[in-house]
């Protein structure tokens, strides 16, 4: 049925000309896009293909101009990499061993000097696969609502905000393949670009961003990334609780045009217990709180919009390295926890962190002989470890400290 549904929205849209264009809401595009029909949008796939096309063709309804190296498409073929901490091999020659990704890139010409990129991945995990947190032995669709078709429709909306706005830029909106895998899709524009790369303003990237809690937490990364980023943040607020991180590194597209010396700020509103598994599905996501992102970060373009071009300042943590870990807690962090120590936001199931009796809410402190201050504390103390390996944890549990025995 899901599949049907898909297929007949897609017609919809097309059926859409942009003389007689219709309102589709962040919720419409969640629904089509996060459907069984894709089968988890997994790169290379048909279903990933099949969410290209449903994409591209609500780029053509909402009048932008095509910007990639076929219409709205820039593909890219790769090998899988054996080594995960390796870089990967993209290929000009398609051969079994690859797998072809699709990047969507729909521009909005306003004759200005300079153009802001607003991006957002639309990948994700397939059936599940290496990435999975999924532990059931029956197959699954992982249908990514939240990782990332809210990202993708919040772009959508973005777009049908600035058509006719804040015109001192141009605006470059891309929908990535290849994140789950590596960043690959955006790793692949910046050496590939589709206009003139220098000209870029800066890079605006929302990855999750359906979740938003009561309490309005809201985390942007990358705000060191320019000077004027934490003050228009503040100026444009209404309401979010934000946590900020300067860096412009982070497990998302952002990296990639950050190394490449441009401005980016990531938006993102925290991790979950359906993180990566079958459960992160349509109906659990905040779609006020999308609106309100959505209207949040149109804010903060157009108070930057007679800005002029952004000057880029690297981030004091620019060589922080991602840990390389051997075994694993069986934890999900919580990213936006912005005290001292490590709060976990879910436990899985016979895993070290649930025979040590960790639970949701539990911040922990000590890792074997490492002091815990933050999580990429908690991640350099984690990649010490082996299989088979005992060691203490100690954590808080509502304002008690309490230590316990772990064995990975």
């Amino acid at each position: 049925m899901k599949s049907i549904i898909a297929l007949l929205f897609l017609v919809f849209v097309t059926s859409c000309k942009q003389e007689k264009f219709k309102e589709i809401s962040i919720k419409d595009d969640v629904s089509v896009l996060a459907s069984d029909g894709f089968e988890g949008r997994e790169t290379g796939t048909k279903g990933e293909q099949e969410a290209a096309a449903f994409i591209s063709e609500r780029f053509k309804a909402l009048g932008l101009q095509s910007k990639g190296t076929d219409g709205f498409y820039q593909t890219f073929s790769f090998k899988p990499k054996k080594d995960p901490h390796g870089d990967v091999s993209y290929d000009t020659k398609t051969t079994d061993s690859t797998i072809t990704g699709t990047n969507i890139l729909g521009y909005i010409d306003n004759n200005a000097k300079n153009t802001i990129i607003i991006g957002a991945h639309y990948d994700h995990l397939g059936y599940g696969g290496e990435g999975s947190l999924y532990r059931e032995k029956d197959k699954a669709i992982h249908n990514g609502a939240d990782d990332n078709a809210s990202g993708v429709a919040v772009l959508l909306n973005l777009v049908a905000k600035l058509r006719k706005t804040n015109t001192n830029n141009n605006y470059l909106f891309m929908a990535f393949s290849g994140e789950e895998m590596g960043l690959l899709g955006s790793n692949y524009f910046v050496k590939h670009p589709t206009f003139d790369i220098k000209t870029a303003n800066y890079m605006i990237n929302m990855d999750m961003v359906g979740r938003l809690k009561p309490d309005s937490t809201l985390a942007v990364y990358g705000t060191g990334t320019s000077p004027r980023f934490k003050q228009v943040l503040h100026a444009a607020n209404k309401g979010f609780n934000l946590i900020e991180d300067e860096s412009g590194v982070g497990p998302s597209d952002h990296t990639s045009f950050y190394l490449s010396d441009i401005p980016v700020l990531h938006f993102f509103t925290g991790q979950h217990e359906d993180y990566h598994k079958p459960s992160d599905d349509f109906d659990k996501l905040n779609y006020d709180g999308m609106e309100l992102i959505a209207d949040y970060i149109f804010d903060v373009i157009t108070e930057l919009d007679n800005s002029g071009k952004l000057a880029f300042r690297k981030t004091k943590d620019e060589s922080r390295e991602m840990a390389r870990f051997k075994v694993g807690l069986g934890v999900v962090p919580d990213y936006l926890f912005d005290g001292r120590g490590m709060r976990i936001d879910g436990t899985r199931e016979d895993t070290p962190a649930s025979r040590a009796g960790l639970l949701k809410g539990d911040i922990v402190l000590k890792l074997g002989d490492s002091t815990i201050t933050d999580i990429y504390g908690y991640m350099r103390a984690l990649s010490v470890f082996e299989e088979g390996d005992e060691t203490k944890v100690m954590f808080d549990r509502n304002g008690q400290q309490i230590v316990a025995d772990l064995k990975f």
